[in-house]
């Protein structure tokens, strides 16, 4: 792989007076097989994109992750933040906006008096329905361009590599449990 210099890189303060900067230095500096770059590109227009298009969902995109993590069947709310990669006050707040737009209800669980079973509500189904297809336009404008089987493709590896990425991260509730087993005492 070749790889230019920073020679031949214009200096960042040909960028600064861009109404852009960050972007026109990001696109200045890329390179051939810069994942960084790329992935941060992709995820700054995704990000961009799905703001727009769940502008109005209560709690944007964070609200969508708990309303799919919902979806999915996480029981609880501890259950909720873990899936979601919120924190559970955070999750606390966005529930109650969600119950609050009817989207969501609080119901009490059968095996245990104490919690709470969060469920989507008929509306809450008919929305997030509306929010996937939003986000599929989203990801179908992000790969415009590509052949379906790259696309396919491309998706799979990143599910791959995120999936890894989440199974070895030291945040993750499993990975803490390893290693306090491997611990002394």
């Amino acid at each position: 792989m070749v790889r230019s210099t920073s020679a031949s890189r214009p200096p960042a303060s040909e960028a600064e007076g861009h109404p852009d900067a960050l972007v026109g230095a990001c696109a200045a500096q890329a390179e051939p097989g810069d994942l960084g770059w790329a992935l941060a590109v992709l995820l700054r227009a995704h990000a961009r994109s799905a703001d727009r298009v769940l502008q109005d969902l209560p709690g944007g995109a964070r609200a969508f992750r708990l309303l799919s993590a919902v979806e999915q069947g996480q029981p609880n709310q501890l259950a909720l933040a873990q899936a979601s990669g919120l924190d559970k006050t955070v999750v606390t707040y966005l529930l109650d906006d969600l119950a609050g737009a009817g989207l969501i209800e609080r119901r009490p669980d059968p095996n245990d008096r104490r919690a709470r079973r969060i469920v989507l509500t008929p509306a809450g189904v008919e929305r997030l329905a509306d929010f996937h297809t939003r986000l599929d336009r989203v990801e179908d404008h992000l790969f415009d361009g590509l052949p379906a089987a790259e696309v396919t493709e491309l998706r799979r590896l990143l599910q791959r590599a995120a999936g890894r990425v989440r199974e070895h991260d030291p945040t993750t509730c499993a990975h803490v449990a390893a290693l306090a087993a491997d611990l002394p005492g």
